[in-house]
Order: C-alpha cells, then structure tokens, then sequence
C-alpha cells in the first residue's frame, strides 16, 4: 500500500517509518522545509515539503495513496512560533481529513494519547476533540491511545531518555513524583509501551477491517511507579540513585511561578497529567501485534548509554 505519513520526522514516526517500509508498504511523508534530513529510512520514502497549514502540500501528501496516518503531537507549546495545541493536534487533523476526503483516501490512523478528555488539560482537550473529529468523519478510521512511549530515540528525544538526562545523569538526587502532600502518598503510575510495538500495532492496523471505528487503549505489559522506572532507568546506566520525594502540589507551585521559561523542565499542564496517571492493559496492544509486548527492563534501556537494544 501506498502511504501517507504526517508526523514521520520525530521518535515515533521513525519507528513508524521503519514499520511501513518493513511490510512492503511505500511511504509518503510531509517535512517541514529542511527537515528531510531527520527522517528515518528517507531513501525509501516520497518526501512531501511543507506543512499541515498548507493545503496544497497535503494534497500533494495524499495524493495517490492508499491510507493516512497522522501522528503529529507536541508536550510544550511555543506559541510565538505558531507550535500550538489547537493548530497541530486538531485544526492540522481537521485539515489532513478533509484532504484525505478530497482525495478519495478512505483509511485513515491517528495517533492520539491515553487520558485525553474534555473537559481537560489543551493537550487533552485537542487530542480528544480530534478524535472526534475523524470518527464523525466518514472514513475508516481507527484511533490509537498509548501511555507513554519508550525505545532508542535515534537522534530525537523521549521520555526514558529525558529521565537520564535530567534526573539520572546529574550528580543529584533524582525527583521521586507522588500525587499527595506527604512522602511516599500517592504513586504516579505508567504503563510504559515500546515505539516498536505501536509502530508494529499501526501497521498491522492498515488493513484489518475489524478495527475500522475502534479506539485503542494500548499500555505495556507493566504498570510501574515513578519511582520504579527511575531505577530502572539508573540500572540501565550502571548507576545507584538517591530518590527525592516531591509532592506534585508543591511542584505546581513553581511551576505557576517558572513554567513561562523554556528552560523549566514541567508546566502545570503536565504535572496535572502526571497526577493522573497514565496507565493502561496490555491486552489490546498484545492483541494488534500478535506477541507479548516489549517491556520497560533495564535491557531494553541499553540505547541510554548508546549500547544497542537486545531486543
């Protein structure tokens, strides 16, 4: 199948990338202009220049494929450089489906997160209302909800590899997040799936009618604290690491006095998040790609020191 791919430049889009190409499929991916550089596998790909404000480079996207998948998706906003919630996660999927439409692509993947919801946090929000957007839009769509995601981040940056670098690697206690106001109160809890599964669980998607209108909730095959993933992390890198518990509310508080700077690590939307939790089964994930899921062990965390994963 020829497909289109909005979002392939990033850490899940390489995977992505490499999944497609992996099942014989011929992908087409919009890049920003001068991007192309970053893409994963770019020699078996039609590359597309532009962006999702720009009709004409989706229609150029989605011409004469089979099949979209959107997966842009953004933690931060950077509002005076136009990186916004509402542009990239629902007005640029509004305008991907109604390119899809035009051009009779019927199938149609996105990609979107577990917990989103209205009313919620921006992130939460656009994510949920888009969702919307594309069931009630006509196509065969399936939607994708995964917690966090891990794996060998090839250049890019992801949340096992924010860990060590922020937490881990400096010569300071690492920050133990709990949801209540004493030590220890609270877990924050995550079920950490491979960029490799949900690659694999997309692709596997593309033509299994039986997923057509289904909204995916995929988790790994554990459901961890934040403590726990922290040591896995520092096991992964050799190292021993003193816990600091920190109360996310007390976290907030700096946050509505620091989460301006592009330099402070949260904002309150994401702590906000983070106390919910994000955790979710195993077993529609399982189900989509046929095998165990990989899970969040100290030896699928061996790219963190820049040794290749076993897996």
């Amino acid at each position: 199948m020829r497909i289109a791919l909005i979002g392939g430049t990033g850490f899940v889009g390489g995977y992505l990338v490499d999944a497609l190409v992996e099942a014989g499929h011929e992908p087409t991916v919009l890049v920003r202009e001068g991007s192309g550089s970053k893409l994963q596998r770019a020699d078996a790909c039609r590359l597309v220049e532009g962006d999702v404000s720009s009709a004409d480079a989706l229609a150029e996207t989605v011409a004469g494929t089979d099949a979209l998948i959107y997966n842009i998706g953004i933690l931060r906003e950077h509002r005076g450089s136009g990186v916004t919630f509402e542009a990239l996660q629902f007005d640029g999927v509004r305008s991907a489906l109604s390119a899809a439409r035009d051009a009779g692509v019927r199938r149609f993947l996105l990609m979107s997160a577990n917990g989103v919801k209205v009313p919620g946090t921006p992130y939460q929000e656009t994510k949920y209302r888009a969702e919307q957007a594309a069931l009630e839009s006509g196509l065969d769509v399936t939607v994708f909800r995964p917690s966090i995601i891990f794996g060998d981040p090839r250049g890019t940056m992801e949340f096992a590899t924010q860990l060590y670098r922020d937490m881990v690697r400096p010569p300071l206690p690492a920050v133990a997040f709990h949801t209540g106001c004493l030590p220890g109160s609270g877990d924050v809890l995550m079920s950490p799936a491979h960029a490799r599964d949900i690659a694999t669980a997309f692709v596997n998607a593309l033509e299994n009618e039986a997923t057509i209108g289904k909204i995916y909730t995929i988790g790994g095959p554990e459901v961890l604290s934040w403590s726990a993933m922290l040591r896995r992390v520092a096991a992964a890198a050799g190292k021993k690491k003193l816990l600091l518990p920190m109360p996310i509310p007390a976290m907030k508080l700096a946050a509505a006095l620091f989460d301006w700077l592009p330099v402070f690590p949260v904002t309150r939307d994401q702590l906000t998040m983070l106390a919910e939790g994000n955790v979710a089964s195993p077993d529609e994930l399982t189900a989509l790609i046929g095998r165990e899921p990989l899970g969040f062990t100290v030896e699928n965390l061996e790219y963190l020191t820049g040794r290749p994963e076993t897996t």
